[in-house]
């Protein structure tokens, strides 16, 4: 990339380019700028500034192309940010759009099957927050959504196959938390629902072919931990899914066309990983795959349209901020 970047987001375009925009550079300056990989030539360019620096924000391609980034934190004021704007791929260009009810950062989010996006959760620079709310892109306003029964951030969001969203984990005033909860569209409601098996934050959690929902790894009690754990929505209960080889957190997760899912990087609590694994939902079985060049932790992998993965930026085990890049191919 042209700049170092560490909590920066990572969104693929309908064209097949993967914009990366904000984060953190290597003088822990936080950023405006963006800029796109072509997949068909490997290279990186520039493209508009967003109007806010901003990292720790969320990022999705909505319907209409664009791509929505909302909230995250600006360090150089050290304040949350309830703003958000849009970046037009025809022009290359970013636009502001309706802000949030409320500012926050370290937020989940997750884009429903009608379009609209929701947010929960996160934290204010002192609050901890339970409200979310939806982004709406035909009216480009938000609205707030029912209250999670937990104060939460550093946890996840995951759409399911029947619609609901389900949140896991993350961290609270008390500690870190086990508890997941579904926020159902139709009623605009969450409903608690069971219990991981560990309390976990900094985690992943991907939604699986087979409707399951894999959660990896985290950071638990000040540990950073190698189990994982699978969610059954029939059931509302949760199963061991076996130990990755390496603990990890701050890792990220990817599901190939294959169905099997990437886990990369990450900490391991003592230092900053670039093991890579595999977990087979067939078999229900973690395999070691080719290991990244570079050990990072906080950075970004992005599923291309040829069915490699991009991983991009965040910080190695000297704590610098990282502007390389690599591809996984899987065999």
């Amino acid at each position: 990339m042209s700049t170092t970047r560490n909590l920066h987001a990572a969104s693929t375009l309908a064209n097949g380019s993967i914009l990366a925009a904000g984060g953190i550079d290597v003088g822990s300056t936080t950023l405006t700028s963006s800029e796109l990989y072509n997949p068909s030539t490997g290279n990186w360019t520039t493209t508009g500034s967003m109007n806010a620096a901003r990292y720790a924000h969320i990022a999705f391609t909505l319907a209409n192309g664009k791509v929505l980034v909302a909230g995250g934190y600006y360090g150089g004021g050290g304040t949350s940010l309830n703003s958000a704007e849009l970046y037009n791929p025809s022009t290359g260009t970013w636009t502001n759009t309706g802000s949030m009810n409320t500012a926050r950062f370290l937020h989940a989010a997750s884009i429903l099957t009608n379009g609209s996006v929701l947010v929960a959760g996160g934290f204010t620079g002192t609050s901890y927050l339970n409200g979310a709310e939806l982004y709406n892109p035909s009216t480009n306003a938000w609205t707030t959504a029912g209250i999670m029964s937990t104060f939460r951030y550093y946890h996840t969001a995951s759409t399911l196959a029947n619609g609901s969203v389900l949140v896991t984990g993350g961290a609270s005033g008390s500690g870190y938390l086990n508890s997941a909860e579904l926020y159902n569209p139709s009623t605009n409601a969450w409903t608690t629902t069971g219990n991981m098996n560990a309390a976990r934050q900094h985690h992943t959690a991907t939604t699986l072919a087979n409707g399951l929902v894999l959660v990896t790894g985290g950071n638990s009690d000040s540990n950073c931990i190698n189990s994982t754990e699978l969610y059954n929505p029939s059931t509302g209960t949760w199963t061991t899914a076996g130990n990755m080889s390496a603990a990890r957190c701050y890792h990220t997760a990817s599901k190939l066309a294959n169905g099997l899912v990437l886990v990369t990087g990450g900490y391991s609590g003592t230092s900053y990983v670039n093991n890579a694994e595999l977990y087979n939902p067939s078999t229900g079985t973690w395999t070691t795959t080719g290991n990244m060049s570079v050990a990072r932790m906080n950075h970004r992998a992005s599923t291309l349209t040829n069915g490699k993965v991009l991983v991009t930026g965040g910080t190695d085990n000297g704590g610098i901020c990282l502007s390389s890049a690599e591809i996984y191919q899987s065999i």
